[in-house]
């Protein structure tokens, strides 16, 4: 169990009984649906935020919904590439990846990070699978030509990126269907076997469209969408997004953390959580309670 659960001492047995039955209708509403998960940030680097994660990730499962985590790993690349003496570089936000760094992105999200995630949430009492794109046909991608923001007529070689071609999700259905947490690297291969490296934000938001999910859950370093008074949007809609974008609201380096999002809740995924991760059991109280500990973008 978690180390700050001495805190519920004060609530009475009373008290308890309530919040939990609190729960009950979203048990209801949600009981037997899909969920994706892409999980980063500090939920991931911070070993409390770890194990609440992964206490969720299994009740989630318990109380008869399908989880399915997709996880990034950014930080743990920067850190093995410098204990193999390389510097990772990037243009327009994107990772160049050479073949040598390729390899170390593969054994960092698929052998390091992956197993982690796995070794986590099978000890709060779950039963993860570890999953590449490879495994099952998974993921299909091709190279991605990444076009110059400036000239459109340039095009920059950031080496081993991939975008997504197409996702074969059977694997993942036959996995949760039959108990399994299915755990997944952002890792596809190309019609000649070579391995891509694939924005994880990516890859949850294309893999919730394709399995049709009740909710796409984006564990993020903020708090949500915020007003222009620094205030919490709790519930969007796709075209109250578009005005937020198009009076500046939105802007900067919450465009892309969106973007994804977006085109998951406009292609049927039903509701998008945009969900503070450095908040422990977050991801929990965003979908058993109507606190809000984040923004729900809603598809209409």
């Amino acid at each position: 169990m978690t180390t700050h659960e001495h805190t519920l001492d004060h609530i009475t047995p009373r008290d308890q009984a309530e919040i939990l039955a609190q729960a009950l209708p979203y048990i209801r509403r949600f009981h037997g649906k899909t969920l994706v998960i892409k999980y980063g940030g500090n939920a991931m680097t911070d070993p409390a935020l770890q194990q609440d994660f992964a206490e969720d990730v299994v009740l989630l499962k318990l109380v008869g919904m399908n989880p399915i985590v997709v996880h990034g790993g950014g930080p743990q690349i920067d850190e093995a590439l410098a204990r193999v003496g390389k510097k990772g570089t990037f243009v327009q936000g994107m990772r160049v990846t050479d073949a040598e760094t390729m390899e170390v992105v593969e054994w960092v999200l698929a052998g390091q990070v992956q197993q982690d995630i796995v070794g986590l949430i099978n000890a709060a009492g779950g039963r993860a699978v570890g999953l590449t794109g490879r495994d099952g046909g998974l993921i299909h991608a091709r190279k991605l030509e990444l076009v110059d923001k400036d000239d459109p007529s340039v095009r920059h070689d950031v080496g081993q990126v991939g975008e997504i071609t197409a996702i074969d999700p059977g694997v993942v259905k036959a996995l949760q269907d039959d108990r399994f947490i299915p755990v997944i690297s952002p890792i596809g291969f190309g019609e000649h076997g070579e391995s891509y490296n694939i924005n994880a934000d990516l890859v949850a938001s294309k893999l919730a469209t394709v399995l049709a999910a009740e909710k796409l859950i984006l564990l993020t370093n903020i708090r949500g969408v915020l007003d222009k008074g620094g205030e919490l949007i709790a519930e969007l809609s796709t075209r109250e997004i578009d005005a937020l974008i198009a009076d500046g609201t939105i802007s900067g380096g919450m465009l892309p953390k969106i973007a994804g999002a977006i085109d998951a809740a406009r292609s049927g995924v039903h509701a998008v959580h945009i969900v503070d991760g450095r908040v422990p059991h977050a991801m929990l109280l965003e979908i058993l309670t109507d606190q809000a500990y984040g923004t729900m973008i809603r598809s209409h």
